[in-house]
């Protein structure tokens, strides 16, 4: 098991936002993360990557206790993620943007991060983009350069939080197979996305959020399917 999620609990105020999760993943599996907008996703990538600090519960990354570790030191231990908005330095090049995750996590010669970087933007189909000012791409550009800034720390985890989002059906494609080839090289992917379809051509489990809890969780297409879940999304069926 890669990473794993023990009892994993947090509380804003009266609000339970993270509510005894518990789940793990191993190398090369992609898991699928759905809820109702409010439903604790986005909190639990916060608790997974650092930004936030669980009120009870473990985070072990390739069985490490990393719950008291910051967020620099989970990504240079192997955490990455990516934004649903994506956050691009936009005065640098699309270059420099993935230069900054080489050189981030894990201290490196500058030919290795040249390199590194290098075959980053060619895997995401950003190399002839390379000398560009990161803030003029258009949005499926800036996905795959978000994607490619995660890449570069050459991550274990990958987290990714609705990089689908605001895509056409052809983008959509481009991006589902560019991460479904990152699952296949072994990196373990967690993936919160609202475009289902997308996540079913990926993900080989499925996890529902609701309220904080797990709800739900196993084979995709018969999770996405069964009554609870439909009830979550559509409300009270008859």
């Amino acid at each position: 098991m890669i990473l794993e999620l023990d009892d994993i609990s947090k509380r804003f105020g009266q609000l339970q936002v993270a509510d005894a999760i518990s789940f793990g993943v191993t190398e090369g599996e992609a898991l699928g993360i759905v809820g109702p907008n409010g439903a604790g996703k986005t909190t639990l990538f916060s608790l997974i990557g650092g930004a936030l600090r669980p009120d009870r519960g473990r985070v072990r990354l390739l069985g490490k206790d990393i719950t008291g570790a910051s967020p620099q030191a989970r990504c240079a231990a192997g955490i990455a993620r990516t934004h649903q908005v994506p956050r691009p330095f936009g005065r640098l090049t699309v270059f420099e943007n993935v230069l900054v995750g080489a050189c981030f996590a894990t201290p490196r010669s500058e030919k290795d991060a040249v390199d590194l970087c290098g075959a980053v933007l060619e895997r995401t189909g950003l190399l002839r983009h390379a000398d560009k000012l990161a803030g003029a791409l258009p949005l499926l550009d800036r996905k795959r350069l978000e994607l490619a800034r995660a890449l570069a720390t050459q991550p274990r985890v990958l987290l990714l939080d609705e990089i689908a989002g605001g895509l056409t059906e052809g983008e959509c494609a481009v991006l589902v197979d560019m991460i479904r080839a990152i699952a296949v090289s072994g990196v373990a992917i967690l993936w919160i996305e609202h475009i289902v379809h997308a996540l079913l051509a990926v993900v080989t489990r499925l996890v529902v959020l609701n309220f904080g809890q797990v709800v739900a969780e196993g084979e995709p297409r018969a999770v996405m399917a069964s009554r609870g879940v439909r009830e979550i999304y559509l409300g009270a069926l008859e």
